[in-house]
């Protein structure tokens, strides 16, 4: 019996966190549009659920609250949080939030250390217990299996089905890159998920998608839509550097399938990728497998490009009770993250 569970996505949310932008590097000469993509984005979503945003400061919340107000945001469906931030990308510094076996709410603040790449981190290392102080939810700290500190995990690197089954790169925690958790193995790290997200089956896919800064989220190339069916994206074109990578990933789903541990066998979709987005020569980590499912509906990046239809379509035949909204991500995608990236969901306690 497992002390904590990770629900699904799909599952029922109290609420979704972002954190305003106010970070122009992370969109070197194209922060301008961007407060106006957030907007979109919690119009769609506080139609649906609550909007809890972080700000920068006096300054950075009272310009958000002039663009959700010009956009026509319903301000009832949101609240503004004075947090200090160093970047935006809440799926990664904020806590995940699980299950207790009484069904409720608890935060599993992990460490953050921008990636193991950035120095400005700092501030985020607060996000945990800044959105622990505003919900009252408990807090705790998962601690490595070799007692040596805390573990060090972003959410963007997991993706669970809500029923003990989690998908995860070695590109991102078992390779010499970007280490996380220096001396951490494959065994160390199922062990923390059993832990920590009830996880009983860990499947281990190679690497992520071309352009991550990440060194490997899964959350850009294979999420889960339902218990046992994961859309993966794909690349056909055999001259695409993402191609190999994908057929790999195929391969690994295909022979995890076949040996689950309760003998049931996973559904893979293959979703497309979009064309090359490049920036100044740099290839940009665009993928629709980046979005975000709240209550009743998803968010879905799209890049301009004929597939993007395609995987409008495909995410509406797999989750019909859902609707699929596109929201433009070309400029979005420039910080290196899209949707799923920015956005972190607290789900409701179960009664």
């Amino acid at each position: 019996m497992f002390r904590f569970r990770m629900p699904a996505e799909w599952e029922p949310h109290r609420a979704t966190w972002i954190s305003w932008p106010h970070h122009e590097p992370d969109w070197p000469g194209k922060l301008g549009p961007i407060p106006w993509v957030y907007a979109e984005i919690a119009r769609v979503l506080s139609a649906h659920e609550q909007v809890e945003i972080l700000c920068q400061s006096d300054e950075v919340r009272a310009a958000a609250q002039a663009v959700l107000a010009s956009h026509g945001v319903a301000a009832d469906r949101l609240r503004l949080h004075l947090v200090a931030t160093d970047r935006v990308w809440l799926r990664d510094s904020a806590p995940t939030a699980v299950h207790d076996d009484a069904g409720k709410v608890v935060l599993v603040d992990w460490v953050f250390n921008g990636w193991a790449k950035y120095d400005n981190w700092k501030l985020d290392v607060a996000v945990g217990p800044a959105i622990a102080r505003i919900t009252g939810l408990p807090t705790e700290q998962p601690q490595r299996p070799d007692g040596r500190g805390r573990v060090v995990l972003e959410g963007g690197g997991i993706e669970v089905n809500g029923e003990g089954l989690l998908l995860v790169t070695e590109e991102w925690l078992l390779s010499d890159t970007q280490v996380r958790n220096p001396g951490l193995t494959r065994t160390d790290y199922e062990r923390v998920f059993a832990d920590w997200l009830g996880i009983r089956q860990t499947i281990w896919l190679g690497e992520g998608c071309v352009g991550d800064d990440t060194h490997g989220h899964v959350d850009d190339i294979a999420r889960f839509v339902s218990r046992d069916t994961v859309v993966l994206a794909v690349e056909e074109d055999p001259a695409d550097e993402n191609h190999a990578r994908s057929i790999d990933n195929v391969r690994r789903l295909e022979l995890a399938s076949q040996s689950g541990d309760d003998g049931s066998r996973l559904r893979i979709v293959k979703l497309p990728f979009p064309r090359p987005v490049t920036m100044n020569g740099e290839r940009l980590p665009a993928s629709y497998a980046n979005f975000y499912i709240a209550n009743g509906v998803i968010l879905v990046p799209t890049f301009n490009d004929a597939n993007d239809r395609i995987a409008l379509n495909t995410l509406a035949e797999l989750m019909p009770s859902h609707r699929v909204i596109g929201i433009h991500a070309v400029d979005l995608v420039w910080g290196l993250g899209t949707l799923h990236c920015l956005t972190q969901q607290e789900p409701l306690a179960r009664t």
